[in-house]
């Protein structure tokens, strides 16, 4: 099985907004990967993925993650979600300065 980014790019963060970075409905195996190098003290950084049981139902959070201060290790990753309809990553900043967090969705 290759691995793929299914989609990637960077978020600049505003203060308690939850950023969409990508939606994916295809079926896959997906994980979210956030460079999270850009924070310092005071920063505190909260990753969620979403996702559905069937594909008629209400998008429900599978993963949430938060970080805080500057990282040692910068790199995060979500678990490996298996999809086949519905797969939703999202970044939220909720204190400190807004920071740029280059991102990519990893599907295999």
């Amino acid at each position: 099985m290759a691995v793929t980014v299914a989609d990637s790019g960077s978020q600049t963060a505003t203060i308690s907004t939850e950023h969409t970075l990508s939606t994916q409905t295809t079926a896959g195996v997906y994980t979210l990967a956030v460079d999270a190098n850009a924070m310092a003290a005071g920063d505190t950084l909260v990753l969620r993925v979403y996702g559905k049981a069937r594909s008629s139902d209400s998008e429900r959070l599978m993963f949430e993650s938060a970080y805080s201060d500057v990282q040692a290790d910068p790199l995060k990753l979500s678990f490996a979600v298996i999809s086949p309809h519905h797969f939703k990553a999202t970044l939220t900043q909720t204190a400190g300065t807004g920071r740029a967090f280059p991102w990519a969705v990893y599907a295999a």
